[in-house]
């Protein structure tokens, strides 16, 4: 299991607020939310985000309420994989649940640059950044969160034992 593309860097301490404003709360459709997406601390995101793209942030990435309306934007904008330094666990946890990969790597967030080109292979933990010709371990997901990632979330994991 792998991805690649090309970076989208914030820093410490991005919120669900800032991911996806409680303003757009009003909708659970993936689409709409997708649309709103880290706009108040990036207003460019959705015009420059592409399919298979990487959000690289700092400490505490995800912290602030625990809808899962923040993962679900950035997965359906066309975020392949988020790499932080830590996450907030319930951004953790519903970033797993909905099936959006997600990586701690305090090496990685530090070194990767915002544009860089970088591929993750999530058998291994390597995150390779191919704009700097170097390389980042971070730990492998265990097999039960590869199926669930695969699956694309966790009801669909259960749906296909």
């Amino acid at each position: 299991m792998n991805t690649k593309g090309y970076v989208h860097k914030y820093g410490d301490n991005v919120d669900t607020d800032v991911i996806i404003p409680a303003r757009y709360l009003n909708t659970s459709d993936a689409k709409e939310l997708a649309s709103h997406c880290m706009e108040d601390i990036d207003k460019d995101f959705t015009k420059k985000v592409r399919s298979g793209d990487i959000i690289v942030g700092g400490a505490n990435f995800g912290c602030g309420s625990s809808r899962e309306h923040a993962p679900l934007a950035i997965k359906t904008a066309g975020i392949s994989c988020v790499i932080a330094k830590t996450f907030a666990r319930i951004f953790f946890r519903n970033s797993i649940n909905i099936g959006l990969a997600i990586l701690e790597c305090p090496e990685a967030s530090e070194k990767i640059s915002n544009g860089d080109e970088v591929s993750v292979d999530f058998d291994t933990g390597i995150i390779t950044n191919h704009t700097k010709n170097e390389t980042y371990k971070a730990e492998p997901f265990p097999e039960f969160v590869k199926n669930i990632i695969k699956s694309d979330g966790l009801l669909n994991s259960i749906k296909n034992k």
